[in-house]
């Protein structure tokens, strides 16, 4: 959202992360629950003519979209009884991220840190 939203503090570090991902040839992964959230943030602030540039953007991007499934949900279920100092929809994919066997991330979310495994990229 950053990439194609207004003016943010971490809009040039997103370009920057995406260009060098995209430069050092890694795959890029995203999962449905991300889409979700471009939805609701955008419908949220009454921008919803921003929600295709943001759709554009991360189907260019991302080399394959993971499907959001119950398993996933149940997963995040556990995740979050064992770490409480997550959000639900951090819980969400990280359980998406456990099951396709993915264990970085580009977030600003410093939650994550707190979840063995997983390595913020920044």
């Amino acid at each position: 959202m950053y990439l194609v939203g207004a003016a943010h503090p971490h809009k040039v570090d997103s370009r920057r992360i995406l260009e060098e991902t995209i430069s050092d040839g890694e795959r890029l992964v995203t999962d449905a629950k991300v889409f979700q959230e471009i939805l609701h943030r955008y419908s949220a602030i009454n921008r919803l003519d921003a929600i295709q540039p943001a759709f554009e953007v991360l189907q260019k991007t991302a080399d394959e979209v993971f499907p959001v499934e119950m398993r996933d949900v149940e997963t995040a279920k556990n995740i979050l009884q064992g770490y409480t100092t997550l959000s639900a929809r951090d819980a969400i994919h990280i359980a998406i991220m456990e099951r396709y066997g993915v264990s970085e991330i580009v977030s600003f979310d410093q939650n994550f840190k707190n979840y063995p495994g997983i390595t913020i990229l920044d």
